[in-house]
């Protein structure tokens, strides 16, 4: 079996291949560290994480790079609007980002370099772009000239000729043309600088991943990766500028997931829908955002809300019960016998779909299905009298490791276990018929804090996880 992944730049699955024998070179471009990550910025995070915790999964070494821009228009905003520096916010929202992220499941990249730390490296690929004539100065400022890298376009399907619609140079604009686009920002009066050949300023935003990622995987990476709002121009203008220096492709697979909506509609500051990452962890268990995400494809729209969040909760909690009751029933089951085979077999073919999907695009969403399956057939196999420690053990073996590649845990401090929530009804109604309504009461108020609803009938008390 092989892995296909959907590249961007083709618009089709194509067999993955390495640059080295099980080596895999992956850039994502991170966050822009001016405030606490919305949830837009998680989806590529945990989506990505996902990929990269696959590819491990499946033999390969991942050099994994994804950076941080410590310094834009947006942190000069926020500083001037704070009274503090620079580096003071990015530091702040760095150490942020990494206890958001780190919530979610998500592990460090291989490196995580900073803007303000590659300053060098962002001016000398500038001055080599210069020296080949694909970027000029003027008054301070250094541009690209995108008519001059004739494949422009190629990564967003777009002609020059459609981009040239629209576009427009200011009164008072330095460019040569409309569709040019900054490498180099002159510094304004008390904006952070640093010296250069063509004086006090900063990089301009596109420039920065091109760099690092240079730097820190080479002239050809296997993978870069982002949010679909990336591919233009972002990602299109590291094209131009990676390969008018190295005349190599500079990626050899193009990977971006779908847009996240709130209630159906497009999150913004301005509709008041959006969420940050900081604030809903702190409603909401980290997993089960986490497991939000990927019960999508990465590559399709998700579309978020409460209650969806609360019907993913309840799925999700029944899986990590069926793992719990596993645990369990351990103790108290039997050796081996030659009818188990049916159920080794059964767990082994559920693996094997697994990695199926995920071969295919990393569809996460299928991964998620198999996982109920899994949960399913366990739930069935308890229902035996005799269970063997070697069958329960192979679920929970499955279990976890399936769990850990999609970055997932299974602890469930706050899930009752089927037998504890019939133990307890027992109890109650014992207490019942022994006229203790006062621990009748204890009892159902315990369980409802656990999330258990009864109902009592005529024909006995019925029991359902709620939300």
């Amino acid at each position: 079996m092989s892995i296909q992944i959907y590249n961007t730049l083709t618009r089709q699955k194509e067999v993955f291949k390495t640059l080295e024998e099980n080596k895999v070179r992956m850039y994502v471009c991170g966050p822009t560290v001016y405030n606490y990550i919305h949830i837009g910025n998680a989806r590529p995070a945990i989506v990505f994480d996902t990929v990269r915790r696959y590819l491990e999964f499946r033999g390969y070494e991942v050099n994994y790079v994804s950076n941080f821009t410590d310094v834009d228009d947006k942190l000069i905003k926020a500083a001037n609007e704070l009274g503090e520096e620079v580096p003071v916010i990015a530091d702040r929202f760095i150490d942020a980002y990494f206890e958001d992220v780190s919530s979610l499941g998500c592990k460090e990249a291989t490196v995580h370099p900073r803007v303000t730390e590659s300053i060098d490296i962002i001016i000398d690929f500038i001055q080599a772009l210069i020296e080949k004539g694909y970027a000029y100065e003027a008054g301070g400022d250094v541009y690209y000239r995108t008519r001059s890298f004739k494949e422009y376009g190629k990564l967003s399907h777009q002609s020059i000729d459609e981009l040239k619609v629209g576009a427009r140079i200011d009164i008072g604009d330095k460019k040569e043309d409309a569709l040019d686009f900054v490498l180099w920002k002159d510094a304004k009066e008390g904006e952070i600088s640093w010296s250069s050949p063509w004086g006090e300023g900063r990089p301009g935003w596109h420039i920065e991943c091109s760099a690092m990622a240079k730097k820190y995987l080479g002239e050809t990476i296997d993978i870069h990766a982002g949010g679909q709002d990336l591919a233009f121009p972002h990602h299109e203008n590291e094209i131009a500028q990676s390969e008018a220096i190295s005349e190599k492709s500079f990626a050899n697979y193009w990977m971006h997931n779908g847009y996240i909506n709130i209630d159906n509609e497009k999150m913004s500051k301005s509709l008041g829908n959006f969420i940050l990452v900081h604030d809903i962890i702190k409603q909401h268990d980290p997993q089960l955002i986490r497991f939000f995400m990927l019960s999508v494809h990465y590559r399709h729209p998700i579309n978020y809300n409460e209650e969806l969040l609360e019907s993913t909760k309840n799925g999700f909690d029944r899986i990590k019960t069926s793992y719990q009751n596993l645990k369990h029933r351990k103790d108290n089951s039997t050796n081996l016998t030659s009818d188990d085979q049916e159920w080794i077999s059964k767990i082994t073919s559920l693996r094997e779909e697994f990695i199926t999907v995920m071969d295919d695009d990393f569809n996460t969403a299928n991964a998620v299905s198999i996982l109920f399956d899994l949960s399913k057939q366990a739930n069935y196999y308890l229902q035996s009298k005799n269970t063997s420690v070697e069958i329960i053990n192979k679920f929970l073996k499955e279990f976890e490791e399936l769990f850990q590649v999609l970055g997932l845990k299974l602890d469930v401090e706050e899930v009752l276990l089927d037998e504890e929530i019939d133990a307890l009804i027992q109890k109650r109604i014992e207490a019942r018929k022994n006229r203790d309504f006062a621990l009748s009461d204890q009892i159902r108020d315990e369980l409802k804090q656990k999330n258990v609803i009864l109902e009592d009938t005529p024909q006995g008390t019925r029991w359902k996880r709620g939300s």
